[in-house]
């Protein structure tokens, strides 16, 4: 199948800086669902992390404690999001530096005793690295491939805004898969694999 027929779930987190070992600290979540350049859904939500937010992430984030009070708790929000991401077998799951995004929900997942769905996870931050070099980018954070591949949202470090950021560079990342002949979704996972054993 061409990687034009996939359906992508970019996701975003915002968190309170600690671990991911509590299943606490999310702060928000973003996600944007797309095939084929088109957008299907957005899902957004503010999540209550029970813990107080800290004046460095409120300066990064511009999220403060008066705005996450009324919030949902991760357990109310999880299931939705859970369902917004889709089918395992069909959707790809795709995040900026993912083992960070990843980590906080599958952290979650085990503190609420829910099952982690095995999506095929897309690490954006890595795709860069295969197909840009560094005459291309100095360095492959969001804000500077964002900019590269002339993405219509600016990151901002709120989730559903650096995920819209996202969708930009995958779309990038794409284009420039096709010129090394990778332009099928097994072809698109086993890129994966091989950046994984660098």
């Amino acid at each position: 199948m061409h990687l034009s027929q996939a359906t992508f779930i970019v996701l975003d987190l915002e968190t309170s800086g600690s671990a991911p070992s509590t299943g606490a600290g999310i702060t928000e979540i973003g996600a944007v669902k797309v095939r084929g350049g088109e957008i299907l859904g957005e899902f957004q939500s503010f999540v209550n992390p029970g813990v107080p937010i800290s004046a460095f992430i409120t300066q990064l984030t511009g999220i403060t404690d008066a705005m996450l009070i009324d919030a949902p708790n991760i357990a109310e929000i999880f299931p939705s999001f859970i369902e917004f991401m889709g089918p395992e077998s069909e959707n790809i799951l795709v995040a900026h530096n993912a083992p960070f995004d990843i980590g906080f929900l599958k952290a979650a997942a085990v503190f609420l005793e829910y099952p982690w769905p095995m999506h095929h996870i897309a690490d954006t931050a890595r795709l860069a690295r295969y197909v840009l070099t560094k005459e291309d980018v100095i360095n492959c954070k969001l804000a500077t491939l964002a900019e590269f591949f002339g993405a219509t949202t600016s990151p901002t470090h709120r989730a559903l805004d650096d995920a819209r950021a996202t969708v930009d560079v995958l779309h990038g990342i794409i284009e420039r898969l096709g010129s090394f002949g990778i332009t099928t979704i097994p072809e698109f996972k086993k890129v994966k694999k091989r950046l994984v054993s660098d």
